[in-house]
């Protein structure tokens, strides 16, 4: 049964027209869920990744203290919250915690786990990496007046606060086992989630137990799920073809989509969505020439990025230019204001003739690189060859290099590459996380170009504090026009999410965010 769809342009989510049969079926218990992953997570921690290949095998052992609300995207709804207050100046945000949740240990999650998880998030202790920390700077102190209450104290209002409350990644961590050893997350699986930690085998699978002992009644409804490993597109389409996998959750090219829907007939659900999700080109400021904004400049005035996503949406997971905030959503810049731009222009023979010039100014006309890029064929390889056509457009040569993704994520982190294809994603669309990546790296773990720059965060921090919708929107171009000059990081193409799935899989609801909805709390199959 192929479903359609409709479209909610201002949120990004796609709203799924389900039959009134449907909505009324009844959840069964038992069974395996079996998903295809296409990566695997670098380690176990949740406050130090942000791929997809960690949220899906890992995030079915965790909870959060909010979560969104699946099918009602953008709300949000409690997870081992069971109710909160902000007061009326936006300083103060008071949880009340369900009091019969326990870690897979067996011992009782209390507010002092939640005080110690976001203590670890917002002032990670040496040898910790938060990469979200720069999101939780206005929490000035966290009290716990008893077990199951939790009191957030703001240095001043953020409107994003409550939303980034329900992150997937703030996964809650034992207090005792952080005071042991800080570290314990990145080796070691101990959430309260609804499936418990079964085994990792590298390059294989992951599975994941029903948690009997979990704190909503009667949940999980799956005995089990396992994340089968599989880096190769042709083998993940197969495998669902086949049945032998209920889903891959990241998402399908269109050619994938509709190979999958001629062989599965009736058996086929697809979803799609606007994605929260682009491809991003950083350049290694540390590094000779790309320490030079003319160099950064010129590379991004050659890419035709009109010309690029009318074609590579054919093909890939790409589809509409945008600048650093999602193409349709509220506060992002119009196509009128996009092509005004630095690179963003729609007369490309013009840009590259500045590019060439920038270039011969800067001393590098005859300029090579090595490009980096992730081995996961889909974006980033039809997107990186791409990228490398459009600077042969310029006359430079460029080595393409295509690593798993921890070696992948190693170089980006560690500032071991020239130029590098990497990824912003979130699981909302929200400023505050969106320009997280491109503000000062003394102050965001995820900006891997290395730079420093006080002009890009005095404009995050005034449009972090500007509640009117249009003061904050003129800032927000302010922010755009200044980075796309120094094209320090800069955006390629946004993507578009098409998942499919088998029919016999119940319970799980699409949104623009890979990130979401990926606890498995209530999935069912259809025996």
């Amino acid at each position: 049964m192929r479903i359609g769809l409709k479209y909610l342009a201002g949120a990004g989510a796609a709203c799924l027209v389900v039959p009134a049969l449907a909505l009324a079926e009844e959840p069964q218990y038992g069974g395996e869920l079996v998903m295809a992953v296409s990566a695997e997570p670098p380690n176990y921690d949740c406050h130090a990744n942000t791929s997809f290949a960690f949220i899906h095998p890992v995030r079915p052992h965790y909870n959060t203290l909010l979560k969104f609300d699946e099918p009602n995207y953008p709300d949000v709804k409690g997870d081992i919250a069971e109710s909160w207050e902000v007061s009326d100046d936006g300083l103060t945000y008071t949880f009340q915690l369900h009091d019969n949740v326990t870690f897979h240990d067996g011992t009782p999650l209390t507010s002092r786990d939640v005080q110690a998880t976001y203590d670890r998030i917002r002032n990670p202790p040496e040898g910790v990496v938060s990469i979200r920390q720069a999101i939780y700077s206005d929490i000035e102190s966290i009290d716990t007046p008893d077990d199951h209450t939790v009191v957030f104290n703001l240095s001043a209002p953020n409107a994003a606060m409550l939303a980034s409350f329900a992150s997937p990644w703030d996964c809650i961590y034992s207090a005792d086992r952080l005071a042991e050893d800080p570290t314990y997350p990145e080796n070691e699986i101990l959430g309260t989630g609804p499936f418990r930690f079964v085994e990792h085998a590298a390059g294989s699978h992951w599975v994941g137990e029903r948690n009997d002992d979990y704190f909503v009644e009667g949940r999980p409804y799956l005995d089990s799920y396992r994340s089968i490993f599989m880096a190769d597109t042709s083998a993940r389409v197969t495998a669902l073809q086949a049945g032998e996998v209920h889903a891959e959750f990241r998402g399908h090219s269109p050619a994938d989509r509709d190979r999958l829907v001629d062989a599965l007939g009736d058996r086929a659900v697809v979803h799609e969505s606007p994605w929260l999700c682009k491809l991003v080109v950083s350049f290694n400021t540390q590094r000779e020439p790309f320490d030079d904004a003319r160099v950064r400049r010129a590379l991004s005035l050659a890419v035709d990025r009109w010309a690029g996503a009318e074609h590579l949406s054919q093909i890939a997971l790409v589809r509409s230019v945008g600048g650093v905030l999602r193409p349709g959503y509220e506060l992002a810049a119009s196509d009128e204001e996009l092509v005004a731009y630095p690179g963003f222009g729609r007369d490309i023979e013009a840009a590259r003739a500045e590019a060439r010039e920038l270039l011969e100014e800067a001393g590098v006309s005859d300029l090579t690189f090595t490009f980096l890029n992730r081995n996961v064929p889909m974006p980033y390889v039809p997107v990186g060859v791409f990228l490398i056509d459009q600077w042969r457009q310029i006359g430079i040569d460029v080595e393409h290099e295509q690593l798993e993704t921890r070696a992948y994520l190693s170089n980006l982190r560690g500032g071991n590459y020239d130029v590098g294809l990497d990824f912003n994603c979130d699981f909302m669309d929200e400023p505050n996380l969106q320009l997280a990546k491109y503000i000062s790296s003394d102050d965001s773990p995820i900006n891997y170009a290395h730079y420093n720059d006080e002009t890009l965060d005095e404009l995050y921090e005034r449009q972090s504090r500007a509640l009117d919708a249009g003061e904050r929107a003129a800032i927000l171009r302010e922010f755009e026009e200044y980075l796309f000059e120094q094209s320090y990081i800069v955006p390629t193409i946004w993507w578009h999410r098409i998942i499919v799935h088998l029919d016999e899989m119940k319970g799980w609801y699409m949104s623009p965010s890979h990130y979401l909805n990926q606890d498995l709390q209530d999935v069912w199959l259809e025996q």
